[in-house]
């Protein structure tokens, strides 16, 4: 387990590489998995777990009287499977198991061989938030102050099932969860704006908005001194009767020079020179798996 230090840039910087460093090792060692996506987030999922969420390493699956967080854009796992084992979750080891057969760390994350920090098997797309709300409703009616937290990607808005349940939340008065969506602009087929328009930042923004929720619209969630004060905001606006959404925009690759600014690596792994490119490019004090 990697000790917390609260408040510490220069050490969140370091997780953040070595966390790119697991991911691209990851989806290299089996050539199969989802890096673009992952590398984006990793920012996020170093904020949440070694700076803003309140989380017991030790699991216990009810995840009473602590933050809760799902991942509905499952396809994502390895930054989560990452940053769950470098905070203690599980051993660095098993993320050289990643995608192999029998192993607990699988392509999207999956419950039957009981992983600890996995609550839901998820990835199929547009779920997450409906879960999400659940675990929520579930913390008020136990009188849990806790907070939940899910991640969607942009391109995942364009399922119908987000749009009931972002109303029902509304409408509900879920105001013990935050949403944060991966803004960057991209999924498998290309641009979001191409594939299926939703008026980009602004058409969230107003659409979120329009359906009852606080919405936060974070600049650069690559950066830590944009990203964490917005997941502060956020936390303030808990207990307000009303959900809060985080807009983050991120660039998909990123860290990794040859991946960003295109949907390409939405789901390729790197060939052996890539790997070696994109590690010379995150180095970092902690020890690789």
């Amino acid at each position: 387990m990697t000790a917390y230090k609260k408040n510490d840039k220069e050490f969140l910087q370091n997780m953040v590489a070595q966390v790119r460093r697991d991911i691209v090792r990851m989806v290299h060692q089996v050539n199969s998995g989802h890096p673009g996506g992952s590398l984006g987030c990793a920012e996020l999922l170093v904020a949440l777990y070694f700076e803003i969420m309140e989380h017991n390493p030790s699991f216990d699956m009810d995840g009473k009287n602590e933050d809760l967080f799902f991942l509905s854009n499952g396809h994502i796992s390895p930054v989560w499977y990452s940053v769950l084992a470098r905070s203690g979750y599980f051993s660095v080891e098993d993320l050289a198991t990643f995608r192999k057969i029998n192993s607990r760390v699988q392509g999207h994350p999956a419950t039957e061989e009981g992983l600890e920090g996995i609550r839901i098997a998820s990835g199929s797309l547009g779920q997450g938030l409906s879960v999400a709300i659940g675990a929520a409703l579930s913390k008020k009616m136990n009188k849990d102050n806790k907070t939940v937290f899910v991640l969607m990607g942009d391109g995942e808005q364009q399922e119908g099932q987000v749009w009931e349940a972002a109303i029902f939340a509304a409408h509900q008065k879920v105001d013990n969860l935050i949403a944060i969506i991966d803004a960057n602009g991209r999924q498998i087929d290309g641009d979001v704006k191409d594939v299926m328009d939703l008026g980009e930042l602004k058409g969230l923004e107003a659409k979120y908005k329009a359906f009852g929720w606080n919405v936060i619209t974070c600049q650069n969630g690559n950066d830590f001194d944009v990203l964490i004060p917005s997941l502060r905001q956020a936390k303030d606006l808990t207990g307000n009767e009303k959900p809060t959404m985080i807009l983050m925009v991120t660039e998909m690759g990123n860290g990794v020079d040859y991946m960003m600014g295109t949907h390409k690596w939405h789901g390729v792994a790197p060939n052996d020179e890539q790997l070696e490119l994109a590690l010379v490019q995150n180095e970092s004090t902690l020890s690789d798996y």
